[in-house]
């Protein structure tokens, strides 16, 4: 996740407290790694693959219910930096497409809808989801008024945009990452035709179901 910028940082850790963010990095890293690749491992495989003992991952993170959370949590605010990115360029519809080139390339959706289902939500994770959909609201109704974005095009059409650009997989990450950007090319095309959408838009609770513990 890109680091910011600010004036009320606090000095870098040192000693124990910065091996305990360095531990905590790297079995973070290797969480992803493991459950992106397999939802149901056991929490034993994130362990062996950060080259920690389970004791020291339990320590940081009691259940693997807590660890996928955490991890679908990161996705959130990462997609949610990347939404105040777009809104900070004058231009409505070039803002909406380098927003959905970086959430693509950052693959934050694989943290997100394929973690879904894994665990129970909390309030915790309340901060996390509401800011990101007001602001890709606004995303879209920018690129709307700038006139190139087709009408009838909700924010929740650009959660299926992402979603599909996610599902694509390959053993080589490199490859499934320039596939991933083909596939967006074309469906940014789409955004720009002219003529009436098949069907009524997608509602948000028609994807509520896969925050349901399965």
């Amino acid at each position: 996740m890109p680091k910011t910028s600010d004036s009320r940082a606090q000095p870098p850790l040192v000693g124990r407290r910065a091996q305990a963010a360095r531990n905590d990095e790297v079995i973070l890293d290797a969480a992803r790694a493991v459950f992106l690749a397999d939802a149901h491992a056991p929490i034993a495989a994130v362990a062996e693959r950060a080259g920690v003992g389970i004791g020291a991952l339990y320590r940081r993170y009691p259940s693997k219910e807590i660890l996928l959370r955490t991890l679908c949590s990161d996705g959130l605010r990462r997609y949610a930096l990347e939404a105040d990115a777009a809104l900070q360029n004058s231009d409505g519809w070039q803002g909406l497409v380098d927003f959905l080139q970086r959430v693509v390339d950052a693959d934050v959706h694989s943290l997100t809808v394929h973690l879904a289902g894994m665990f129970t939500p909390d309030d915790s994770m309340l901060p996390d989801v509401a800011p990101p959909a007001e602001a890709t609201d606004e995303i879209v109704r920018r690129a709307q008024s700038s006139g190139r974005l087709r009408p009838g095009v909700t924010a929740a059409d650009l959660g299926i945009i992402l979603e599909s650009c996610a599902a694509i997989s390959a053993s080589d990450p490199e490859r499934a990452a320039h596939l991933r950007r083909r596939l967006l090319a074309l469906l940014v095309t789409g955004l720009t035709v002219d003529g009436e959408l098949p069907g009524p838009p997608p509602e948000p609770a028609e994807f509520a179901w896969r925050w349901q513990r399965r």
